[in-house]
């Protein structure tokens, strides 16, 4: 063996040793074949699958996620084809059938023809990676359902009405569909307040929550805590007729419940007032006009004595 020889020898055990004392695991497949022509032997210590069992593409592709295999197979071999470098992350099993996350790095080598001769690249173990993102949007979806969500009675809050308002106004406008509000205040609930005390008073209204929400019984229908103790339901595709029947369920839920009012002028028991409004939303009309004309004719039902409904023309 020449001096060149020998030293293009141990140029190339040092890479090898070099590319196997990493923690990425480094691999070769031929294009032609789709044979892995070589493969690290860490991944035995990673998915324990030997170096020897991964004899072609094949192998590759079966030890992945049953809902990963399609997609990263069809969007690897594509852009392969293309000659295009790439990344993957996907699920591969494990011999002890688990699974771990990894991120499949590509390079394509092409050939003196400018044809694809191989695929080289390097696997890298980042299911720690994946884990703490899963984590983190997991808790962002907690903040963001927590931030519409009223933190006393637990109903949507003020901030999920008016989102929830704009886009049912939208299609309300669109589809030239009636769209109802109902606003429901309980009466004297200051009197209540300083009869029964503020804890039992906060109890009060997490129970008239819990209580009127069933009142809103189609999945589109959104009641909310509009603020204090004023509550607001939200009816898509509903007409005045059908509004009234929900604000006489709102009512009858309440009355069976026999909350006791003592300080009420109106009732031994709690009782609300509602304000109830239908419209054809134009593009002449704005949100935030309907929901101060429902304002009104929940004042109206106040004014009227309390415990009743009033109705908009």
């Amino acid at each position: 063996m020449t001096g060149i020889a020998k030293e293009a020898e141990t140029e190339s055990a040092v890479y090898k040793t070099l590319l196997e004392s990493t923690k990425a695991i480094p691999w070769k497949i031929d294009w032609k074949t789709m044979s892995f022509a070589y493969i690290g032997p860490q991944i035995e210590s990673l998915l324990g699958w030997s170096p020897s069992s991964w004899v072609s593409a094949q192998d590759w592709a079966e030890r992945m996620h049953p809902e990963d295999r399609a997609w990263v197979v069809d969007f690897c071999v594509a852009q392969s084809r293309d000659g295009c470098d790439h990344e993957a992350d996907y699920r591969a099993l494990t011999k002890d059938g688990d699974y771990v996350w990894i991120r499949d790095v590509v390079h394509v080598v092409r050939n003196d023809d400018g044809e694809v001769d191989s695929l080289v690249g390097f696997m890298f173990d980042i299911t720690e990676r994946k884990e703490t993102e899963q984590k983190l949007m997991a808790l962002q979806k907690e903040l963001e359902e927590f931030s519409f969500r009223d933190g006393l009675t637990g109903i949507a809050n003020r901030r999920m009405f008016d989102s929830i308002m704009e886009v049912e106004w939208t299609n309300a406008r669109r589809n030239n569909q009636p769209l109802s509000l109902i606003m429901i205040d309980i009466d004297y609930f200051k009197p209540y307040n300083d009869h029964y005390g503020h804890i039992q008073g906060d109890d009060c209204l997490k129970h008239v929550g819990q209580i009127l929400s069933s009142a809103a019984t189609r999945p589109r229908d959104l009641f909310a805590r509009f603020g204090g103790e004023e509550f607001v339901l939200v009816l898509p595709e509903t007409d005045a007729a059908s509004a009234k029947k929900v604000a006489d369920r709102c009512r009858n839920l309440l009355f069976k419940e026999q909350i006791p009012h003592e300080k009420s002028p109106v009732s031994p028991i709690l009782t609300v007032s509602l304000g109830v409004d239908t419209i054809l939303p134009t593009h002449k009309d704005q949100p935030l006009g309907f929901i101060k004309a429902v304002d009104t004719l929940l004042y109206q039902a106040k004014q009227n004595g309390r415990n009743c409904v009033a109705m908009g023309g």
